[in-house]
């Protein structure tokens, strides 16, 4: 009697071959914490236990609960389940998944490296990749789902429209590349787009050493990204090597974008 919700940006991945592709590209191996956001109805949360991790499941739909626990229950305490929004606000983790995630980890003070292996829905992709990338950095590496729109975004290159903050915030902490596409007929419902799939592999030193102050400049930048630098910031200040102040933000590369933030301290 359950069907997928609208208000919850709910697309089941049904095709058990694109599973398949999707644990091989993770690497999931036994005893690995795997931090899974929108379980659904538990197809790819069955492969990842089957796999050996352990899993924090976070389902936002409270009429999924009892599904999974019954499918689940002879999984003990290598899956937890979090009923309730990933997000606390645009800007934060819920702390039920961040104590979920350390309880898996067998109660320790920090939370173990985990990799995110998830279907995210559309209106909580950005916000919830860039927050595990600036103040996790437990999330080691990331498979995930996207819509085509925000994997083009993730991958974009200078001087596109598709480039813009959460391709700088990304790209400052982590390695990104896309995998492979999904078509719209391995879902349930059928999307009306194409979806895809791309991996993120933290760097071992981040390209800056102040991820928020980067983040602040980068969203006041874009948020007037056809007016030139100099009319944003001032033209009466020092300009790194190669930058300019006619330039506009879409045409600088993360590298200059992380200079222009040093040489305004």
């Amino acid at each position: 009697g359950l069907a997928p919700k609208k208000r919850f940006g709910q697309n089941f991945l049904h095709d058990g071959n694109q599973m398949a592709r999707i644990l091989a590209a993770a690497q999931v191996q036994p005893d690995d914490v795997v931090l899974e956001v929108g379980p659904g109805t538990g197809a790819l949360t069955g492969r990842l236990l089957e796999a050996g991790a352990r899993v924090v499941a976070v389902e936002v739909d409270r009429d999924l609960e009892p599904l999974l626990h019954e499918q689940f229950a002879s999984c003990g305490e290598r899956l937890v389940l979090v009923v309730d929004d990933v997000l606390t606000g645009k800007h934060t983790i819920n702390p039920r998944v961040i104590e979920a995630l350390r309880a898996i980890g067998h109660g320790g003070a920090d939370v173990p490296p985990f990799k995110l292996i998830a279907n995210l829905p559309y209106n909580i992709a950005s916000p919830l990749l860039v927050n595990l990338a600036v103040d996790h950095p437990a999330m080691r590496s990331a498979i995930v789902m996207v819509q085509r729109e925000v994997a083009e975004r993730m991958i974009a290159r200078p001087g596109g429209k598709a480039y813009g903050p959460l391709t700088v915030m990304l790209h400052a902490t982590c390695h990104v590349q896309r995998l492979f596409n999904l078509s719209p007929a391995c879902f349930w419902p059928a999307p009306s787009i194409e979806s895809a799939v791309v991996r993120l592999d933290r760097l071992p030193t981040p390209r800056t050493v102040d991820p928020h102050a980067l983040a602040e400049m980068v969203q006041r930048l874009f948020s007037r990204r056809r007016k030139q630098l100099g009319a944003i910031l001032g033209r009466d200040r020092t300009w790194p090597a190669g930058v300019e102040p006619s330039q506009r933000p879409e045409q600088l590369d993360v590298e200059q974008l992380i200079a222009l933030l040093g040489s305004s301290v």
